[in-house]
């Protein structure tokens, strides 16, 4: 499966990207972000949200469709 994965803030500074695209099998969550830390070991030390299809979801959802998921760092609101 094709993901497009896009990076926000912080985590678009630590990839030195914005988006990509990426091609999958299914795979959890967890998954992903230990093949995404791999290949950019500045987000090991990063705190971050993942939405998929923009719904967050935790460690244990499995992305098993193409799919948009975005890391979102965090962030205050008022």
């Amino acid at each position: 499966m094709q993901l497009t994965i896009k990076y926000f803030g912080m985590l678009a500074e630590a990839t030195a990207i914005t988006e990509e695209q990426l091609h999958i099998d299914v795979c959890s969550v967890a998954e992903l972000l230990n093949t995404l830390k791999d290949e950019y070991p500045k987000l090991r030390d990063k705190d971050f949200k993942v939405a998929v299809n923009q719904e967050l979801v935790g460690n244990n959802y499995t992305i098993n469709t193409e799919a948009e998921v975005a890391l979102l760092p965090p962030f205050a609101g008022g």
